[in-house]
C-alpha cells in the first residue's frame, strides 16, 4: 500500500490544494455523530506535536469539562529543526480544517484559533486563503493568530496564555488547558497534523487507520529527515519503520553516521549502531526511555563533532527561556555555558562532573517543561559521546541540520 495518506493528492509540487479539488478527491466533511469520539479512539490515535497523549482521551476530558472554550489548532512549530507542520498547513490546508471543525463540534467549542509561527509566511497565506474558501457559518467565530518565534511559545499551556494575556509563555499547572484555557473555559490545544488525520479517520474509519504501521504500531507519521542525508526534507513514512528505512527514503547517508538525533531539541542522542533497528513510534520509543518528540531525525556526519553541536543547541535552549524560574534561567544558562567551555577545550576541572551533577537537578524542578527537556537532551548528550566529553579537543564543529 502507498505510505502517503496526509501527503496523498495532487503533486506536493503543485503547491495548496484548493477547496474544490479536495472535496473532489475526498468527499465533504463528514457529520460528526456519537461515534467519532470511539472512532477516534479505537484508531490508537496520539497527538502528533510531542507529547504522544491518546487523542480521544484528551477530547473526552474537555468535553465532560463542558466545553465552551476556544479549540487551538496548533500550527507554532517552534521547533528549529521541524518543517512538517508548516509543510502540511501549506500542502493541504483542508485537511487540516476538516479535522478542526471536526473536532471543535465533538468537544463544542465555541471559536477555532488557528495558531501559527509568525515565520511561517507560506502557512499564513495558505490557511489564510482556505478559511476564506470556506462557508462563512463554517468558522464563523474562527481566527488567525500568530506565535511569536520563540521554542517555548507551541507549547500548549503557552497559547492559552497567548490568548487571556498576550504572553506566549507556558504557565504553571494547574489547571490545564482542558480545565481552564481560553477565557478560563475548556479549551482544546491540538497539532495540525493530529487534526487531519482526524479528517482521514472521520472519512474512512479506524481499521482503515491501522491498515498502516510496522510492528503493531498505528497510522502514518510526519517525519523531518536532516542532516547529512541526500534529499533533506518532510516525508511521510508508517509508524513503527526503522531509523534505518528513513535514511533509505532520504535517499541514505552521504557521509559516515555517527549519531542520530531523535526527537529534536527536546529529544535524545542515540549513537548509530544503537540507532538503526528502532522503531519510530512514540510508545515503542519510551519504552526505551526515547522520544519521538516532534518528529526530527536527523543524522550527525562523521565530520561534525557532537559535544559541539551539543553545546550550540544548549545555547539555543538556554536563550529560549521564559525566565520564570531559576532552574530555567539560571540553571539552562549554567549548562549552557559548561557545555560550550568544554566544547571550545577550555574546560575547567570538574566541569564535565557538573553537567552531570545539574543535567539531574535542574529536571522536575521549573515552572513548566523546558529546562527538562533541555537536560534531558543533555544527559543524551552525555551518554551517546561519552568518550568525546572525557577528552574533547579544542576545535569547533558544524551542525547536524
Amino acid at each position: 500500500m502507498s505510505r502517503l495518506r496526509l501527503l496523498s493528492g495532487p503533486d506536493l509540487a503543485a503547491g495548496s490544494e484548493a477547496l474544490n479539488a479536495h472535496v473532489q478527491r475526498l468527499g465533504p466533511l463528514p457529520a460528526v455523530g456519537p461515534g467519532l469520539f470511539d472512532s477516534v479512539e479505537r484508531s490508537g490515535l496520539t497527538g502528533r506535536g510531542g507529547a504522544a497523549f491518546p487523542v480521544a482521551r484528551k477530547w473526552r476530558a474537555v468535553s465532560a469539562a463542558g466545553g465552551g472554550g476556544a479549540l487551538i489548532v496548533n500550527g507554532a512549530e517552534g521547533e528549529p529543526q521541524s518543517f512538517k507542520d508548516r509543510t502540511l498547513m501549506s500542502l493541504r490546508p483542508h485537511l487540516v480544517l476538516d479535522g478542526a471543525l471536526l473536532a471543535a463540534r465533538a468537544v463544542r467549542a465555541s471559536s477555532v484559533v488557528l495558531y501559527i509561527g509568525e515565520e511561517h509566511r507560506t502557512a499564513q497565506v495558505t490557511m489564510a486563503r482556505a478559511v476564506a474558501e470556506r462557508p462563512e457559518h463554517e468558522l464563523r467565530h474562527g481566527r488567525v493568530v500568530l506565535a511569536p518565534a520563540r521554542y517555548v511559545a507551541g507549547e500548549s499551556s503557552a497559547a492559552v496564555n497567548l490568548l487571556n494575556a498576550d504572553i506566549a509563555s507556558p504557565t504553571t499547572r494547574p489547571p490545564s488547558p482542558h480545565e481552564g484555557g481560553g477565557g478560563r473555559l475548556p479549551t482544546l490545544v491540538q497539532n495540525v497534523e493530529t487534526l487531519a488525520q482526524v479528517a482521514l479517520i472521520a472519512r474512512y474509519g479506524a481499521d482503515w487507520f491501522r491498515l498502516a504501521g510496522r510492528r503493531g504500531a498505528a497510522g502514518t507519521i510526519l517525519m523531518t529527515v536532516a542532516g547529512a542525508v541526500t534529499s533533506p526534507g518532510v516525508v511521510e513514512v508508517e509508524a513503527g519503520i526503522s531509523v534505518r528505512e528513513v535514511l533509505e527514503l532520504a535517499g541514505g547517508a552521504t557521509q559516515q553516521v555517527t549519531a542520530v538525533l531523535l526527537g529534536g531539541y527536546f529529544g535524545s542522542w542515540v549513537d548509530a549502531a544503537s540507532a538503526w533497528d528502532l522503531p519510530l513510534d512514540a510508545s515503542m520509543l519510551r519504552e526505551r526511555g526515547l522520544t519521538l518528540g516532534c518528529g526530527v531525525v536527523g543524522f550527525l556526519p562523521v565530520t561534525s563533532c557532537g559535544v559541539c553541536e551539543t553545546a550550540r543547541i544548549m545555547e539555543y535552549l538556554a536563550s529560549e527561556s521564559s525566565a520564570q524560574c531559576g532552574p530555567c534561567f539560571f540553571g539552562l544558562r549554567a549548562l549552557a555555558t559548561t557545555s560550550g567551555r568544554i566544547a571550545q577545550g577550555i574546560a575547567d576541572p570538574g566541569d564535565l562532573a557538573r553537567l552531570e551533577r545539574w543535567s539531574r537537578e535542574v529536571r522536575g524542578r521549573g515552572a513548566c517543561h523546558h529546562p527538562d527537556g533541555a537536560a534531558g537532551l543533555l544527559q543524551s548528550a552525555l551518554t551517546a559521546f561519552a568518550t568525546e566529553f572525557q577528552s574533547h579537543p579544542a576545535h569547533m564543529g558544524s551542525q547536524v541540520a
